[in-house]
């Protein structure tokens, strides 16, 4: 099957909404629990300075959106806040098309690296990332540092460990 990048717009970020909530059914599933965080609604991915990215099937506007990812661009950092796939369509290459689309858009927007938050030691996560040339790294930033205790807050590190990743571009 042939994957259409594109930049999303207005109607994609109400697909993207409802894919994270789908994607996240994998977490729940895998960590046994019910107090997973709700997705980020579609006004408040479209309202994020950054970019997102949706995969689609074809070039066609109302081609269905595959999965997307999110890029916040705060404090001088290109940050990759959110990839998702519908869990269908995983495991055939959809999220790292993502990834790989996101860092040349990254780049191509003047950014030297790409960091991301994830689970350590899920394999769709840590290992899934390493695989597309981010290594796990300390935060240094005052935005890096803000996000562990976000996450914290969200409870999200009671599942396992969180890291840093970074990409050079």
């Amino acid at each position: 099957m042939a994957i259409i990048i594109r930049a999303a717009s207005g109607p994609d970020f109400a697909a993207t909404e409802e894919i994270e909530r789908d994607a996240d059914q994998v977490f729940v599933d895998r960590f046994e629990t019910r107090d997973w965080p709700p997705p980020g609604t579609a006004d408040e991915r479209a309202a994020a300075p950054g970019f997102t990215l949706v995969a689609a099937s074809s070039a066609e506007p109302s081609a269905p959106i595959l999965g997307f990812v999110q890029v916040l661009e705060i404090a001088g950092q290109a940050h990759l806040e959110q990839l998702s796939v519908r869990p269908d369509k995983g495991r055939r290459g959809i999220g790292g098309q993502l990834v790989e689309a996101a860092a040349a858009e990254a780049q191509a927007r003047g950014y030297t690296v790409l960091t991301l938050r994830t689970y350590a030691d899920v394999p769709w996560n840590g290992p899934f990332y390493l695989r597309h040339g981010f290594l796990e790294t300390e935060p240094t930033t005052d935005f890096e540092l803000s996000l562990p205790p976000i996450e914290a807050a969200l409870g999200l590190d009671a599942y396992g460990r969180r890291i840093q990743m970074t990409r050079a571009l």
